[in-house]
């Protein structure tokens, strides 16, 4: 199982965002996106998701080109936004096994999901109360229902406070211990271990 892009470029309207980009990925690896706000790090996570299409080059899973099977990459990944995309009139529970559902996952793994994230006591509040961190949370224990290998996320920290960090650091290393991958954007230090780094600059 490998991820890859090579000699990949993005354009948004007329503008280049970036060009002659290459990753790679193998199973329990991370790499971390940097670089200033309109350096392409969003962008790169879309084309990663399918969202884009690159302007030039090509992604691969385990040498194949993704664009190839579409439907098939989307099934191998959980992408986390920007937007929470949490429901205001669903309960916590309610948004998690949804997700799961919809990104067919594990809605038997609510429990764990709701430990792992520290919200059980807010499984059945309604979204609509939630402060910003607990719906961060919120958004993300759907990683751990996920089937998903290769997760991408944006900003993954946006919101959380030094503990909902620490869940998130938990269980991303415990997705990487079973194989897993992660792409992630951020401007802090997420504390992976054995992490790599790509910088992406304005164009």
């Amino acid at each position: 199982m490998s991820f890859a892009g090579q000699g990949l470029a993005c354009a948004r309207g007329e503008r280049m965002v970036f060009r002659g980009l290459d990753f790679a990925l193998a199973p329990g690896e991370a790499l971390v996106l940097r670089g200033p706000n309109g350096a392409g790090k969003t962008s790169l996570l879309r084309l990663a998701a399918g969202l884009l299409r690159p302007a030039a080059g090509r992604l691969t899973w385990q040498d194949q080109d993704v664009a190839e099977e579409p439907e098939a990459h989307r099934r191998r990944l959980c992408f986390i936004g920007h937007q929470d995309a949490v429901k205001s009139a669903f309960t916590v529970a309610e948004n998690i096994t949804g997700w799961a559902r919809i990104l067919d996952g594990q809605p038997a793994r609510l429990a764990a999901a709701l430990a792992a994230f520290d919200i059980a006591a807010l499984a059945d509040t309604p979204a609509q109360y939630l402060s910003a961190g607990q719906r961060r949370r919120t958004a993300l224990a759907r990683l751990v229902c996920s089937r998903a290998p290769l997760w991408l996320l944006d900003e993954p920290t946006v919101s959380l406070d030094e503990a909902g960090v620490r869940c998130l650091q938990a269980v991303i290393a415990g997705h990487r211990a079973g194989g897993g991958m992660v792409m992630a954007a951020t401007h802090i230090d997420l504390g992976f271990e054995a992490v790599r780094e790509l910088t992406l600059a304005r164009a």
